[in-house]
């Protein structure tokens, strides 16, 4: 394995933005809620594409309705990304139960793509 400065790999000192992670938990038995709200918070995403970098729901198995979601984040400050959750359909419509922003860093230098 090749040696890598982790310094500057999960520094951004250079950069005016930094990455988070944001993992949501929705509120039990909101399954029809969600579906209700599905199409506002796509759309919403979509358009949110400078600082969402990642995002989808979270299921303990492929078939069952999702708990939450995960999004990485790419923002100047956690209060950017408070402010960003507080227009997200998800949350205005009363879907999130709540949720935990962390800050991310990257491990590995190679560019991330699905």
């Amino acid at each position: 394995m090749p040696d890598h400065d982790f310094q500057q790999l999960t520094g951004n000192a250079h950069e005016d933005w930094t990455l988070f992670a944001v993992r949501f938990f929705d509120k039990p038995g909101a399954a029809d809620l969600r579906r209700q709200l599905l199409q506002a918070h796509l759309e919403w995403v979509a358009a949110q594409a400078d600082m969402l970098r990642a995002a989808g729901s979270l299921r303990e198995s492929p078939t069952e309705t999702p708990v939450g979601g995960l999004w990485v984040v790419r923002a100047p400050s956690k209060a950017a990304v408070e402010a960003l959750i507080a227009t997200d359909p998800f949350t205005t419509g009363g879907l999130r139960a709540g949720w935990d922003i962390f800050y991310w860093s990257k491990a590995l230098p190679q560019p991330v793509s699905f």
